[in-house]
């Protein structure tokens, strides 16, 4: 275990590095830690002394303040994979597409749709990461964390994380569970891909959807759809300097829908159908990329340096210069500007760590 620190007070490192959006102030304290039980050692001393306590592993989900964080930072950098079979079991500080990538040369279908996804695969069960008609939930069976309240390690079921769209119980109590292991139950399908799911997928591979096609033309065909996004991590391309996709999708109950295509049809005239994808009993799923673009905020939108992505209305990125309070200049003026129109509120995707919209 790795430690840099200073007497309080004096900011030590800055946290932008360990993000994908490279924004973040200074943290007091950066403990790095590569096995398990150095990650535990480190959260029981912050919580023995009530020290506050920040977590980064991959940093593809957070925004930081330009204050940065007065307290532990926790960089998990354990490594470690096993692919047994079908059965594959990922330690937290694991790269996420380079594991993707593994599972997909063993020639096993499940997670090959989620490719070139940045982060760590700890990360991925905290907001059931999704991509391209795939969802961690749909393959994970079990999560290892230390649990902060028991102060024991413990092993959680699919069905005890709670999954639902962009949510789990690791979200919706995020200073519970530390995520050390995750494991996942593959399917071998002779080399061919889980059932393709979503159309844009479908149409660039030449198939319907629910065909099957080899497993690593699914992955590449991922790739090459994210990479046209910016959505494929390049230091050299600020497309890419930036948290994914920062709006999730709206899903609506069935009053909300109903307002929203009233709202659609005045703006937009009385031929123009939004997105929509069933989403559970009476509730409707539409597309946020499709909100904000008809909103007014297209590709490459604003003129300072945080701006929407050239190539992706839902990601917001920092050119070069950002601060987090350009960026977030930027997401206000984007989720009142679609409320405005459309009156439906857009949520962020991120994690806002001192700071908030």
């Amino acid at each position: 275990m790795q430690e840099l620190y200073v007497d309080p007070g004096v900011p030590l490192v800055s946290l932008a590095p360990l993000t994908t959006l490279r924004l973040g102030g200074p943290a007091q304290r950066l403990v790095t830690a590569t096995t398990d039980d150095e990650v535990i050692a480190a959260v029981r001393e912050a919580d023995d002394s009530g020290t506050p306590l920040l977590i980064i592993a991959g940093g593809s989900n957070l925004v930081i303040s330009d204050d940065g964080f007065a307290g532990t930072v926790l960089h998990i950098a354990t490594s470690g994979s096993s692919l047994s079979g079908t059965r594959l079991e990922l330690a937290a500080g694991e790269n996420w597409s380079d594991a993707v990538a593994r599972t997909v040369e063993a020639g096993l279908a499940g997670v090959e749709c989620l490719a070139g996804i940045p982060g760590s695969a700890g990360a991925t069960p905290i907001q059931n990461v999704g991509a391209y008609g795939q969802e961690v939930s749909s393959t994970l069976t079990e999560v290892v964390a230390y649990d902060r309240r028991t102060r024991e390690t413990v092993t959680l079921s699919n069905a005890e994380c709670d999954f639902s769209y962009r949510h789990s119980r690791f979200k919706a109590d995020p200073a519970r569970h530390v995520v050390l292991r995750v494991r996942f139950e593959l399917e071998d399908a002779a080399g061919r891909s889980a059932p393709v799911k979503y159309g844009e997928t479908a149409r660039l591979l030449g198939v319907g959807t629910g065909d099957r096609v080899p497993v690593a033309e699914a992955r590449e065909t991922v790739l090459r759809l994210r990479a046209g996004k910016g959505m494929v991590l390049d230091p050299d391309d600020h497309d890419t300097w930036s948290a994914g996709s920062f709006f999730t999708n709206p899903v609506l109950d069935e009053a909300e829908y109903a307002a929203f295509l009233d709202r659609v049809r005045e703006r937009l005239g009385p031929d123009v159908a939004p997105p929509a994808f069933p989403a559970g009993e009476d509730r409707t799923k539409t597309s946020a990329a499709w909100l904000i673009d008809r909103a007014g905020f297209t590709k490459g939108y604003g003129q300072g340096p945080a701006r929407i992505s050239t190539k992706h209305t839902l990601a917001l990125t920092n050119r070069g210069s950002a601060t987090t309070a350009d960026l977030l200049a930027l997401a206000r003026e984007v989720r009142e500007g679609v409320r405005d129109a459309f009156g439906v509120d857009l949520t962020n995707e991120p994690v806002m760590v001192g700071c908030a919209l």
